[in-house]
C-alpha cells in the first residue's frame, strides 16, 4: 500500500493589535486547556465558516474583551505550520473601538510597551507580528560603491533622508583599507539619521565598527553559533528552507528570502514566486524580508504573505529606480 502524505488543514484565525493612548499594546494570556497555555498573544480567535476575517475579529473581541470594534486596518497575514497543525493568522490594527477591554474568559490581559513585547513568551505565529510593529518595512541594500565615494555618500544621505532606516553596506570588491575609510563615513551618516547599519560578510569590521552583520548563505551555513553580541543585529541571505531553519536556530534577527520575481540583476535565476515563498515562511517564525523585483509599493502585498517587508537595491537607491 502506498502511504500518501497528509496535508494538514489550515485553520484560519483573526487577531487584533490594540493600542492605548500611550502606545502600549494589548496582549492576552492563553488559558489552561488550550494549546500553548500560558503564552501571550494578540487577542482574537478562529474564523468561522462564512465569516470574513474582519467579521471574525469583531465577534471574537466582543466575546473575549467586551469591546465593539469600529475600524480596522490590515497589518499582515502569517502562515504558520507546527507539527500537524497549520494556521493562517490574519492580523489587523484596531484603529477605533468602544468599551474598555476586559478578560471575559478569565484570561489575563497586559498593556505592554512596544519595546517590551519580546519579553513575553508568544506562539510562533505572533512573533512576526511583533517584528512588524518594531522594525522598518524596508531593507536598503547599497549598490557596489564606485571610487566616486562622494557621490555614493551623497546618494546614501538622500536615501536616508527619504526615510530608510535599515541599511546593508554591500562592498564585496573593496580592499580592507579603503573599505574602512568608507565604512567610517557610512557609520557617521547612519548615526546622523538614526538608521541601523549592517555590513555584508565582514565579521571583523562588524566587530571593529560596532555595526551589524549580514551573512551570505554560505557564511550562514558554516556557522554553529551567532557571531555577534545580541545588541548588534545579525541577518542573512536565504534561498531555501534549510537555510531559513538554520538562521532561526542560530537566533538571527532577520533574514532576506528570494528571489520572489525575476530580476534584471540575476536574469538567469528562476524566481520562486509568492506561493513557494509563503510555504517556506510557514516553517519558521523569524522576521523575513522578501527580495527580488520588489519595491516600496509591494510592502502591503508582501505582508499579506507573511513578510516583514521588502529588501532591494534598485527600488530604494536614488538614480537607480
Amino acid at each position: 500500500m502506498i502511504r500518501r502524505a497528509v496535508t494538514p488543514r489550515v485553520v484560519p484565525v483573526a487577531a487584533g493589535v490594540l493600542t492605548d493612548a500611550s502606545g502600549r499594546v494589548l496582549l492576552a494570556r492563553r488559558i489552561s486547556g488550550r494549546d500553548l497555555a500560558g503564552a501571550w498573544e494578540f487577542p482574537g480567535g478562529k474564523i468561522e465558516r462564512n465569516e470574513t476575517p474582519e467579521e471574525a475579529l469583531k465577534r471574537e473581541l466582543k466575546e473575549e474583551l467586551g469591546i465593539d470594534v469600529l475600524a480596522t486596518e490590515p497589518l499582515m497575514s502569517v502562515p504558520q505550520h507546527t507539527g500537524s497543525k497549520s494556521i493562517m493568522l490574519d492580523v489587523f490594527k484596531v484603529t477605533k473601538y468602544s468599551g474598555q477591554p476586559r478578560g471575559l474568559e478569565n484570561q489575563a490581559l497586559a498593556w505592554v510597551p512596544n519595546s517590551k513585547l519580546r519579553s513575553y513568551p508568544m506562539p510562533p505565529a505572533d512573533l512576526p507580528v511583533v517584528a512588524v510593529l518594531q522594525k522598518p518595512p524596508h531593507y536598503l541594500i547599497t549598490p557596489e560603491p564606485t571610487t566616486d565615494t562622494t557621490r555614493f555618500l551623497r546618494e546614501l544621505d538622500a536615501a536616508l533622508a527619504s526615510g530608510q532606516r535599515l541599511v546593508q553596506l554591500r562592498a564585496k570588491t573593496w580592499q580592507e583599507k579603503p573599505l574602512k575609510a568608507l565604512l567610517t563615513l557610512t557609520v557617521a551618516l547612519c548615526k546622523k539619521h538614526k538608521a541601523q547599519l549592517l555590513i555584508n560578510g565582514q565579521l571583523g569590521l562588524a566587530h571593529d565598527f560596532d555595526v551589524g552583520l549580514h551573512l551570505t548563505s554560505e557564511q550562514l551555513m558554516a556557522l554553529q553559533s551567532r557571531p555577534l553580541a545580541a545588541r548588534l543585529p545579525v541577518a542573512a541571505s536565504c534561498h531555501n528552507l534549510e537555510q531559513l531553519k538554520h538562521a532561526q536556530a542560530l537566533g538571527l534577527d532577520f533574514v532576506v528570502l528570494g528571489s520572489v520575481n525575476k530580476t534584471a540583476s540575476h536574469p538567469d535565476v528562476a524566481p520562486m514566486g509568492w506561493k513557494t515563498w509563503q510555504e517556506m515562511r510557514a516553517e519558521v517564525s523569524l522576521p523575513i524580508f522578501a527580495i527580488g523585483g520588489l519595491g516600496p509599493q509591494d510592502v502591503a502585498a508582501a505582508r499579506q504573505h507573511g513578510a516583514q517587508g521588502v529588501a532591494g537595491i534598485r527600488a530604494f537607491w536614488p538614480n537607480l529606480a
